[in-house]
This record gives structure tokens, C-alpha cells and sequence, in this order.
């Protein structure tokens, strides 16, 4: 191809060339934080929680409209509970989950979901490996996924369940502790995940 000079082109001539030339520019979709949902749920022996958490950033990877990778992470300060009316016990269930019991969250503030392959089933149907930092410990994660785009907005859907065990949340739980009867609480936590960002592009 001749050397062109960008500052000469017009903005048809600049979006044909983009498109003739796919491994100049990646793809990225940076979330919106505000617009993105994170929803948990906690199941006891004798019912379960539920609740939201908000995300403080992150960002999806594509490469000719498919997903390639991305992260995000979550402000582990902003978790609430949602199926609680009553104030006094919704916030002692909150700060109790704040606290070393659970998520230690003065320690560690954020959770962080990194994308490390991805594999395209068909349409926008993903299978999404990746690794989870929750409370300081990591591991690998995998679940089914889906992201769609619309213009030039994304949004990625999956419901992802994580064992807390893993990660050194031992309160009431049956991996660690016997005879635990109507206390104990399981160690799979669900998370309804809805992200939503706006594609750009970048050398």
C-alpha cells in the first residue's frame, strides 16, 4: 500500500481504510460502571439472600466484533442486601459480610474477574475462562456467556457461581466446619452479571 497520509483523509476514505486493514486497530469497549449490573445470591440451609454490588471498572477486548478478552473489577465496599426490609437486620447482615467473616473488605476493597481465553460457540454464545481474585486469593473460573452488539454498544450477559471456600470464606461453612445443622451456609455464591459499554478502536 502507497503511504498515506491520515491528515489528508476524509472520514470515508479514513473508515475504508480501518476496515482494509483489521490488524491496525483492536477493538475495545471500555464498561460503564453506572449502567452495568452486578447481582448475588447466598443460599443457607434455611433460605438464602440476595442483593447487588456495583463495579468500579473495566473493559472488554474484540477483534473483528468477537470477544477476545477484558476484565472488571468490583467495589467490594458498595455490596448490599436486597431482600431485607427490615433496616437494623439488613445492616447487620451488611456489615457483617464486610467483614473478616466473609469478604474482609478493609483489607481487600476490590474483586477482580480477568478474562484469560475465549471460546466462540456460535452467534453471540461464548464459553469465558478466566481467573478470580476474591479477598487476596485467586483461581481459575470458567462459565457460559453471551455479548451482543448493537451499534456500537455492548453488552455482555452470564450468571457465574464461585465456591467461597476457595477463597478463605469460612464462616459457617460446611468445608470447614462439622455439625453446623440449620447454621450452615452453602459455599456456592451466584452472580447475575450484565455489562454495558461502547465499542472504540485503538492502535
Amino acid at each position: 500500500m502507497n503511504r498515506i497520509k491520515l491528515s489528508r483523509l476524509k472520514i470515508p476514505a479514513l473508515i475504508a481504510l480501518m476496515v482494509l486493514s483489521p490488524g491496525l486497530y483492536a477493538q475495545k469497549a471500555d464498561i460503564n460502571p453506572k449502567q452495568s449490573v452486578l447481582e448475588w445470591t447466598g443460599k443457607k440451609i434455611t433460605g438464602e439472600h440476595n442483593g447487588s454490588i456495583s463495579l468500579s471498572n473495566g473493559e472488554l477486548l474484540f477483534s473483528k466484533n468477537l470477544l477476545t478478552g477484558g476484565f472488571f473489577e468490583i467495589d467490594m465496599n458498595s455490596i448490599i442486601c436486597t431482600d431485607i426490609s427490615d433496616k437494623k437486620s439488613n445492616t447487620r447482615l451488611v456489615d457483617h459480610l464486610k467483614s473478616d467473616d466473609f469478604f474482609g473488605v478493609r483489607t481487600y476493597p476490590s474483586a477482580r474477574l480477568e478474562i484469560t481465553h475465549v471460546q466462540h460457540k456460535e452467534g453471540i454464545n461464548y464459553t469465558i475462562i478466566g481467573s478470580l481474585t476474591i479477598k487476596g486469593s485467586t483461581h481459575a473460573i470458567s462459565f457460559p456467556a453471551t455479548v451482543a452488539i448493537v451499534n456500537e454498544t455492548i453488552t455482555a450477559s452470564a450468571d457465574i457461581t464461585f465456591d467461597r471456600s476457595k477463597y478463605n470464606i469460612k464462616f459457617s461453612s460446611a468445608s470447614f466446619f462439622d455439625n453446623l445443622g440449620d447454621e450452615m451456609i452453602y459455599d456456592d455464591i451466584e452472580l447475575k452479571v450484565k455489562l454495558t459499554g461502547l465499542m472504540k478502536l485503538s492502535k
